[in-house]
């Protein structure tokens, strides 16, 4: 498979998380952008994080000073640590391509999700 998520799990308020992107190295190739997303039933996708190939980052105003996202490309894997965490990070996240020069890059990959359940 392309990009493999894992790390979710069900942790109460306040807890931690680190999720793991496994992905195929012709992915990191050719995108210069990749990201998580998470989304919860009946909304849109929402971009939680992305890092260039540059290591400049973008949050979602939500997770800031909470997520941290980081890439390796030797080992060809996108993470995201997520601590503090609270009930509104409950949601399916999915790593994926965000862009780059090849039309796939723009969401065309992405991963089969992993679920974060948080409770209070």
């Amino acid at each position: 498979e392309e990009l493999v998520e894992s790390g979710g799990g069900s942790v109460e308020v306040g807890g931690s998380l680190n999720l793991t992107c496994a992905a195929a190295e012709y992915i990191f190739r050719r995108c210069d952008t990749m990201g998580w997303y998470r989304q919860v039933p009946g909304k849109e996708h929402e971009l939680v994080s992305s890092i260039r190939n540059d290591g400049t980052s973008t949050y979602a105003d939500s997770v800031k000073g909470r997520f941290t996202i980081s890439q390796d490309n030797a080992a060809n894997t996108l993470s995201l640590q997520m601590n503090n965490l609270n009930t509104g990070d409950t949601a399916m996240y999915y790593c994926a391509a965000v862009t780059g020069a090849w039309e796939v890059c723009r969401n065309g990959y992405w991963g089969q999700g992993t679920q974060v359940t948080v409770s209070s």
